[in-house]
């Protein structure tokens, strides 16, 4: 039987399990086994200079006109338009729907969260996307961290913040 959670419900079971990967099957969490802990996952932790201030930073990452703009300069130059809800719980796609995802928690020009995952993966495979934005003397770095995300895939991932994330978004900052 599969129940459908309400925006609300997702975002507060993917918040109760912090940086941990979310596998939403049949409506529900996974349970655990008992004592099981995981020694093999993989993280990413990058910290990107940026050279604007953080409330620029910001909207570019949750504007959906600004982060369109800033596709431009990544490798997918010539995507359809990025929709990115404003408020917990709302979606987003990015990429022309090949990024999907939903805000876990939003704090103004300073913090992002969300459950983020590629089509590609397996079905109701959500990893969690972290920015955190710090300004110092107009310049913002994000501290950014990414876990929970299928085994195998952090290399690609890395790689492909920068070049779809990072680097467009210094070009894109730095032209307007």
């Amino acid at each position: 039987m599969t129940t459908s959670l309400s925006r609300r419900d997702f975002a507060t079971r993917v918040a109760l399990y912090g940086s941990a990967a979310v596998a939403l099957r049949d409506g529900g969490l996974p349970a655990p086994e008992a004592d099981e802990v995981r020694r093999d996952a993989e993280a990413i932790h990058q910290e990107i200079p940026m050279p604007a201030p953080s409330a620029r930073v910001y909207a570019a990452l949750t504007d959906p006109a600004l982060f369109t703009g800033m596709t431009a300069f990544s490798m997918v130059k010539n995507a359809p338009p990025a929709t990115i809800g404003r408020a917990p719980g709302e979606a987003f796609s990015l990429f022309g729907g090949q990024i999907v995802g939903r805000q876990i928690e939003l704090a103004s020009n300073s913090l992002i969260v969300q459950a983020w995952r590629d089509i590609g993966w397996p079905k109701g495979i959500y990893s969690i996307a972290r920015f955190e934005l710090k300004e110092s003397g107009g310049r913002t770095t994000i501290v950014f961290d990414h876990t929970g995300f299928p085994a195998g895939r952090g290399p690609h991932l890395a790689e492909g913040w920068h070049k779809n994330y990072w680097e467009p978004m210094t070009a894109f900052l730095a032209a307007k």
